[in-house]
């Protein structure tokens, strides 16, 4: 008797590393997860292990796998934290300095150099990207300058350097092969949008040698094969690489443009689909969602960097032992912040503001505030937030978006679905499930081994969701917008914001 074939996926995010088996129906047959640890070794800075994360990855593999026995892996789908950075000797396999996160500021100095030298132009038309510690070229050139003879070894081909999908592919297939896919190249600021291929004047201008540089190759293809590592057998096609937002719009079914999605985690990201590359005129970022063997699509983006994580935030403020569920609770507890803001600029703004010397701001408060009030407040500045960049990418992409698809873990939360649709005046459609960015790495993987046969067989699958309407009236939520520009005002640096287009 043939066993069943089923896809894993692994989901390696910021906070935990999931992982999970999907069977041809679109059906999950099991999941498992990991937690990781984040260090912040001084202000600003934020950091992982690269053992960690691969460690994470092979023991939630194997809880799955161990769920579902005699049956058969047909393929590995990965999907990751973007713009993560890992610079690793290939030779032994071993890290040679920390992973740097998306989330890290240590190199902003730097980025304001490159502003101070006029390449604001050149990195834009070129990456799509305005200049800003996020992306990961920055922090790529902090790690090769700060590893012993970094940028020698890495010319000379001794040093790869990879965002986490590339990591992992590398561990997965035993060192065979060092690769990504255009979505998470697109996120380096290293990579030519039109081209599709290293940009040797921006690798240059950040001093990356393109000897350590993965090969690029389509998102939804064969990478490599798995060598065995605990229950993984050797011999698995590696199919799939895609960041972590990319692979959640693929797993909406958002496949032609005109729908826009958020996913709300750490922080968040808006995507939406555009049939070429768009140059952004609003604080937006130009990027690849994905690419598969018949072509590449495009997408405007823009990156929130404190959403989820503010709620985290708070939390820790108030010792509160639940962490955010419990904000999010003691926030559905009453009907408003009476009056409260939260900007949780706590390391600069990101999209569509782009002002890295802003910081938080608390402001509205009365002696009747109470803890539930600041809840609250919290969970209305990621509603804000996405508005502030959901607008930006309609005037942007020059088209109507008729309503908003949500995903993610702080998506759970009744009340932030209600605000943010009466703060859109859209509907919001959140999806059932939680392992969207799984779904769409699998999906990808299966299209690329022929265990799927079309995107229409994809579409076809059963999407639960929930549905959310507007139902606030247009004066109260006119006064809603108008306080929060008044509080985000209050957070800008006195410098301003630089200059987020080319």
């Amino acid at each position: 008797m043939s066993r069943e074939r089923l896809i894993l996926a692994v989901d390696q995010g910021t906070t935990n590393t999931k992982v999970l088996l999907m069977d041809r129906a679109g059906a999950v047959r099991a999941r498992a997860s990991r937690p990781l640890g984040i260090a912040f070794p001084e202000p600003g800075w934020v950091e992982q292990d690269a053992r960690e994360l691969w460690a994470s990855v092979v023991a939630a593999m194997d809880d799955c796998l161990e769920q579902v026995q005699g049956t058969e892996v047909a393929a590995v789908g990965v999907t990751n934290q973007r713009e993560s950075v890992i610079v690793w000797d290939r030779r032994s396999g071993e890290p040679a300095g920390p992973c740097i996160t998306w989330q890290c500021r240590r190199t902003a100095a730097f980025c304001a150099e490159l502003h101070e030298r006029g390449l604001d132009r050149l990195i834009r038309e070129r990456s799509g990207q305005p200049i800003d510690p996020l992306f990961s070229a920055s922090k790529a050139a902090w790690l090769l300058a700060h590893i012993p003879d970094g940028h020698s070894r890495a010319a000379a081909g001794e040093l790869c350097m990879g965002t986490v999908d590339s990591w992992l592919l590398w561990r997965l297939s035993g060192g065979a092969r060092h690769a990504t896919d255009p979505s998470n190249a697109s996120r380096t600021q290293l990579l030519n949008l039109r081209s599709v291929g290293w940009d040797a004047e921006l690798a240059k201008v950040f001093g990356i040698p393109a000897a350590c540089l993965p090969t690029l190759h389509a998102s939804s293809s064969v990478f490599g094969e798995t060598t065995g590592c605990g229950r993984m057998p050797a011999g698995v096609p590696v199919a799939s690489l895609i960041g972590d937002s990319h692979a959640a719009l693929f797993g909406h079914a958002a496949f032609v443009p005109g729908s826009v999605k958020a996913t709300y985690g750490t922080g968040s990201s808006l995507m939406t689909l555009t049939s070429a590359p768009v140059a952004s005129i609003h604080g937006l970022s130009t990027t690849i969602a994905w690419a598969r063997p018949d072509g590449v699509s495009y997408a405007l983006e823009g990156n929130i960097t404190n959403t989820g994580g503010t709620m985290q935030w708070l939390a820790q403020v108030l010792r509160l032992p639940g962490g955010a569920e419990e904000i999010a609770g003691l926030a559905g507890s009453v009907p408003d912040s009476a009056g409260a803001y939260l900007v949780p600029a706590f390391a600069g703004l990101g999209a569509p503001h782009w002002d890295s010397g802003a910081r938080g701001v608390l402001c509205g408060l009365t002696r009747g505030t109470t803890a539930a009030h600041l809840a609250r407040a919290a969970l209305e500045s990621i509603a804000f937030q996405v508005h502030d960049v959901f607008e930006a990418l309609g005037r942007d992409a020059g088209i109507a978006l008729p309503a908003l698809l949500a995903d993610g873990g702080a998506s759970r939360s009744d009340a932030l679905m209600q605000f943010q649709a009466d703060i859109l005046e859209r509907p919001v459609i959140r999806s059932s499930s939680p392992d969207l960015s799984a779904i769409g790495a699998a999906w990808l993987a299966g299209l690329a081994v022929g265990y799927w046969g079309s995107l229409e067989e994809l579409a076809a699958m059963p999407r639960p969701t929930d549905r959310f309407e507007p139902c606030m009236a247009p004066a109260r939520r006119r006064e809603l917008i108008d306080g929060w520009q008044d509080a985000l005002a209050r957070t800008k640096s006195s410098a301003g914001a630089h200059e987020a287009v080319g």
